[in-house]
């Protein structure tokens, strides 16, 4: 993948999520590819060291060395920081970026230097350290990906004006900023059958059919609605007793097997096992679709014959015919996106879309939009990112497309990257087999899961941290 290219990826998938996406795309592609062991998704970022982006861009002036933020008991210095604002400037024009404000600019790459240097630190703590044998793996497998020797592949990187030794440094980083995101958070994540079955029926569009087996437990009050009114109500009192008692965490089949008149009270405790939902009653169908496991439903459910309280023990995939089994559904989808900011506003940015929206309704070309106001890599494309899997886009635009019928237009979708309006032009079954859709169902919940606890924990790693941002006086401006 070339580097132009990833940024586009990272347009479409929601991996840079700023002005300085393409650095952050680059370190985050070379850990996740570290991580999996292979290589091959980062196998042409070239990984321009800080100390040489003066060379590649920045000022030549000399720089006065002063301490531009303090990071408990370390330092983030001037230099540092001006060349690595130096390195992003450098990658923006090459891909002929626009280059934000130097303030603006300055202020998220300090963020992000302050935020490597607390992780840098907290693997000292935690005593991880990477060897030379391991960096020298790495380096030959990304020389492998790019189809180069290692030394054509050093020849390179030093043609472009970056020292071996510098490069070797960086990649030592990123490995050690793996190892500690593996410790720390990646290893820490489970993800349960359940969710994987849930992740899967989510995916088929707002068309999908219950396509889980649900295990249900129940508890019955006989109350014919023939009984008189005054049985019915006895029967209705001691149902929300029981239902009481179930919510505050009382043993369902205890409660089940003392108390239920169904037939199945005695030798079951209530419990009906794993059933299609063709083989249930619609009311317990529908209130398990609003269940999660172990929970029990909030409300009586009234039926022919009396009240029942039921609780959701467990989902999983259908047994019954392949053709029936739940399959993870890739989505062609288009979209125009505008983004907020550099005079835009949110209120401007959504009645824009709402005007464009109104006008591809009265017979306007999508396509012709996208490529006339859309500020996505796409654009140029019509908007169109493709056949879309689950998991390549944020949640924000997932669950706006999944809730669209095909050809329906959304209203605009907030994201972090700004507003959408979004198309979906059809759905289709991936391939393969069940185990492998739910195999990537699993790896794509986990890599969700994995980026919010990411998220969460440098947040916290953050707020624990000494940090004081020194002001920039005149005596250290170039």
């Amino acid at each position: 993948m070339t580097f132009a290219r990833s940024f586009m990826a990272c347009e479409k998938t929601g991996e840079a999520p700023d002005i300085i996406g393409v650095f952050v795309a680059i370190m985050k592609q070379l850990r996740l590819a570290t991580l999996a062991a292979g290589l091959a998704a980062a196998a042409s970022f070239i990984l321009v060291a800080p100390a040489q982006a003066q060379a590649l861009g920045g000022d030549s002036g000399q720089t006065v060395d002063t301490i531009a933020a303090v990071v408990n008991n370390g330092v983030i210095t001037r230099r540092e920081l001006d060349e690595r604002i130096g390195l992003i400037t450098h990658r923006l024009n090459q891909q002929n970026a626009p280059v934000p404000p130097m303030d603006q600019l300055r202020q998220q790459v300090l963020t992000q230097m302050v935020l490597e240097r607390i992780q840098l630190q907290k693997a000292k703590e935690d005593g991880i350290t990477v060897d030379d044998a391991a960096v020298q793996r790495t380096l030959e497998r990304l020389a492998q990906a790019n189809n180069m020797s290692l030394e054509i592949y050093r020849a390179r990187i030093e043609a472009q004006g970056v020292p071996w030794s510098t490069f070797m440094s960086d990649a030592r980083t990123e490995l050690t900023l793996s190892r500690l995101r593996e410790k720390e958070v990646d290893s820490k994540i489970t993800v349960t059958d359940a969710e994987v079955v849930n992740y899967i029926a989510s995916q088929r569009g707002p068309n999908a059919g219950q396509t889980n087996d649900l295990h249900i437990q129940h508890i019955f009050v006989k109350a014919p609605l023939n009984a008189s009114e005054t049985d019915i109500e006895a029967a209705q009192k001691k149902a929300e007793a029981l239902l009481a008692e179930a919510k505050g965490g009382a043993n369902f089949g205890k409660l089940a097997k003392a108390n239920s008149q169904a037939p199945d009270a005695e030798k079951n405790s209530g419990d009906l096992g794993f059933l299609a939902p063709s083989k249930l009653p619609p009311e317990f169908v529908k209130a398990a679709s609003a269940l999660r496991p172990g929970e029990v439903n909030p409300d009586l459910i009234r039926t022919n014959d009396g009240f029942e309280i039921v609780r959701l023990v467990e989902r999983r995939a259908g047994q019954g015919t392949s053709a029936d089994a739940p399959k993870l559904v890739q989505t062609h989808v288009r979209h125009i996106l505008l983004r907020v900011g550099d005079g835009m506003s949110e209120p401007q940015a959504r009645e824009k879309l709402l005007e464009i929206r109104n006008e591809i309704a009265a017979g306007g070309d999508f396509a012709k939009f996208a490529r006339t106001y859309s500020q996505d890599g796409s654009a140029s494309q019509g908007g169109d990112l493709g056949w879309v899997s689950p998991g390549e886009t944020v949640p924000e635009f997932e669950r706006a497309m999944n809730s669209l019928q095909d050809g329906q237009i959304s209203d605009p979708v907030r994201s972090e990257y700004g507003y959408h309006l979004i198309q979906v032009l059809g759905r289709r079954d991936a391939e393969g087999s069940v185990a492998q859709q739910m195999d990537l169902a699993r790896q794509a919940i986990g890599q969700r899961k994995a980026e919010q606890a990411y998220a969460d924990w440098l947040r916290e790693l953050r707020d624990t941290a000494y940090v004081e941002v020194k002001p920039i006086t005149s005596s250290s401006v170039q």
